[in-house]
């Protein structure tokens, strides 16, 4: 895709303080400091459309982007491990099912996942979930940079065998090297917008 523009919308906590369901929507989730606010930035050309932090749990809210005045980008707070007050935590799950399950727009959900690391019952009760209610799942595994070609295909095959779904539907990505950010892309096209657009 190519792309002219990508702004901040707004954040939300509940319902009532979504933005207008004026465009297709994709939602980004994974772990705490799993890469989303890299990958988002990557695929919009940004450095710094989306915060990262070192610190993970620092999203706690629903942060909304607008791309091209067509699409939207959501970034949902990421989930496990975060060193945040468990009283914030326990607001994160029905705040995000609260989303995920009511948005009207939502075409599909990217789920990401550290290339290094072995999904877990939470992915796998995340992506079962998602089936029962018919969202569309964009599996990206990230940080496919730190890991040598042979080894990137063996973390390929494990993740795939712990979740249960054909490895060639994992995408690899780096945001360092720009490393499938087409593939996501084509991805996000095929599930939201139902056609591929122009390359940039």
């Amino acid at each position: 895709m190519i792309v002219k523009s990508a702004e901040f919308v707004t954040s939300a906590v509940k319902a009532a303080q979504y933005p207008e369901a004026r465009h297709p929507e994709a939602a980004f989730a994974g772990r705490s400091n799993v890469g989303k606010s890299s990958l988002i930035n990557t695929l919009v050309n940004r450095k710094r459309l989306v915060k990262t932090s070192s610190t993970p749990g620092r999203t706690q809210l629903i942060n909304f982007f607008s791309v091209n005045d067509a699409l939207s980008l959501v970034d949902l707070p990421g989930y496990g491990y975060a060193k945040v007050p468990a009283s914030v935590r326990r607001k994160w799950g029905p705040m995000i099912e609260t989303y995920l399950k009511g948005r009207e727009t939502l075409k599909a959900v990217v789920l990401i996942l550290d290339i290094r690391r072995t999904p877990g019952l939470e992915e796998q009760n995340f992506i079962d979930w998602l089936e029962l209610y018919h969202r569309t799942a964009i599996l990206v595994l990230t940080k496919a940079d730190k890991l040598s070609k042979t080894d990137r295909k063996k973390r390929r095959q494990a993740i795939g065998a712990a979740l249960g779904v054909d490895e060639s539907t994992l995408i690899l990505f780096s945001a360092k090297t720009r490393l499938g950010k087409s593939e996501v892309w084509s991805a996000l096209e095929r599930a939201v917008l139902g056609e591929p657009c122009e390359r940039d």
